[in-house]
C-alpha cells in the first residue's frame, strides 16, 4: 500500500494520478471534502476518466498531528510520499508552521519507523537549501546558515528535513526532494497558480532577483523515480531552470496574452512595502501579503544546481517554455 499525505494539493493530486499508473493500492489523506473537486479537476486535464480513478484512491480524513487518525492511515502500509505541509510566509504563523512541518512531519517518520516502511520520499522545498555567499550555485551540500534572515516558512522545512535524516539514523531509507516554484495547472488561490492569475489581473511591477522553477509533472515523476531506485539517504534539487522574476512574468504575460509588468520595484520600494503591510495587518488583522524575507528574495539573485539528480537517476526536465505554456493555456480554459 502506497500512501500519499497532501492528496489533495497540486503536488499530491498529480502525484496520484501519476501512481496510479502503477497498479498498486494506494491510500490518500486529505482534511476536507471541499478539495475533492480540485483533485479530480486536475485528474480531467489528463483523462476523461477523472471520477473512476479518484474512486480507486482509499481515502483517509487525517491531520498529521493526531495520532488516532494517523495509525489507521498507516495499516499495511509500504511507502510514503509526504506532500503535506502548510505554506506561509507570514511571521505570526510561525507557531502553525512548526506544527504542521515539522511536528507533523516527525509524526509521519515516526510511524514510517514503527510499520517499517520500506520508503519515506518528503517533499522539502529549495527554501530549505542553504544560501550560496559567493555568488555561486546553490547545490545540495550548500551549508544551511542560521545566522542570516531566513523567512518562517523555510526555518520549518528545515526543521522538518533534519526529521527526515533522525529518522535515517533509526533504520528509516529516506529520500528528499527539494523543488523551485512549482508550476502546474489546478490550484489558482494560492501559490504560483495565484501568481499567475495575478499577472492574467494586471501586474505593473517586476524585481530583479531570481530563482528556480520547476513543471509539477518533473517533480512527481522525479519522486517515483527515486522511490523505485537503489537511491536513499539522500536529497536532490529539482529545478528546471533558473528565470528573472521579470523574464517568469514576461513569458506567462505573453502566454496569457496580457501585457507583461514594465516597471521595476526598486528595493527602497518593496522596504517601504513590506513595512506598510505590516501596520496594514496590525491595525486591521488582514493577513501578511508580503514580510521582509520576502521583500529581500525579490531582489536577491539565487541560481540552484541540478546536476546531482540528472547524474543520479539521468533525469531530463521540461523546458520551462513549455510547462509556461500548458500551465496558462490550462487557466484559460478553467475561466470559460
Amino acid at each position: 500500500m502506497i500512501l500519499v499525505t497532501g492528496g489533495t494539493g497540486l503536488v499530491g493530486a498529480h502525484l496520484l494520478f501519476h501512481l496510479l499508473n502503477e497498479n498498486q493500492p494506494i491510500r490518500a489523506i486529505y482534511r476536507s471534502e471541499k478539495k475533492f473537486d480540485t483533485v479530480k479537476r486536475i485528474f480531467g486535464y489528463y483523462t476523461n476518466n477523472a471520477d473512476a480513478l479518484f474512486d480507486t484512491i482509499e481515502w483517509v480524513k487525517a491531520d498529521l498531528n493526531n495520532i488516532p487518525q494517523l495509525t489507521e492511515a498507516f495499516k499495511d502500509v509500504t511507502q510514503v510520499y509526504h506532500c503535506a505541509a502548510f505554506v506561509s510566509f507570514e511571521p505570526d504563523k510561525f507557531n502553525l508552521l512548526q506544527k504542521t512541518n515539522i511536528k507533523g512531519t516527525a509524526n509521519i517518520v515516526n510511524f514510517c519507523i514503527d510499520h517499517k516502511v520500506e520508503k519515506l520520499c518528503y517533499v522539502s522545498s529549495i527554501a530549505a537549501l542553504g544560501a550560496s555567499l559567493n555568488n555561486k550555485a546553490i547545490t545540495e551540500d550548500t551549508e544551511w546558515n542560521k545566522e542570516i534572515d531566513n523567512s518562517v516558512y523555510a526555518i520549518t522545512k528545515y526543521g522538518a528535513e533534519l526529521e527526515v535524516w533522525r529518522g535515517t539514523q533509526e533504520g528509516l531509507d529516506a529520500v528528499i526532494v527539494n523543488p523551485g516554484v512549482i508550476i502546474g495547472p489546478g490550484i489558482w488561490r494560492y501559490g504560483s497558480g495565484s501568481l499567475i492569475k495575478m499577472i492574467y489581473n494586471g501586474l505593473k511591477y517586476y524585481t530583479i532577483g531570481s530563482t528556480g522553477y520547476v513543471d509539477v509533472n518533473d517533480v512527481v515523476k522525479a519522486m517515483i523515480q527515486l522511490v523505485k531506485s537503489d537511491v536513499k539517504n539522500e536529497r536532490y534539487i529539482l529545478v528546471s531552470e533558473n528565470l528573472s522574476f521579470k523574464d517568469f512574468f514576461t513569458k506567462t504575460a505573453n502566454y496569457l496574452g496580457v501585457k507583461p509588468p514594465q516597471k521595476e520595484a526598486k528595493p527602497w520600494l518593496l522596504n517601504i512595502a513590506w513595512r506598510l503591510d505590516w501596520l496594514k495587518h496590525k491595525l486591521t488583522r488582514k493577513r501578511r501579503v508580503l514580510s521582509k524575507q520576502t521583500a529581500n528574495s525579490a531582489v536577491t539573485t539565487t541560481i540552484y544546481s541540478n546536476n546531482k539528480i540528472k547524474d543520479a537517476i539521468g533525469f531530463e526536465f521540461l523546458p520551462m517554455d513549455k510547462s509556461i505554456k500548458t500551465t496558462t493555456s490550462l487557466f484559460k480554459n478553467d475561466l470559460k
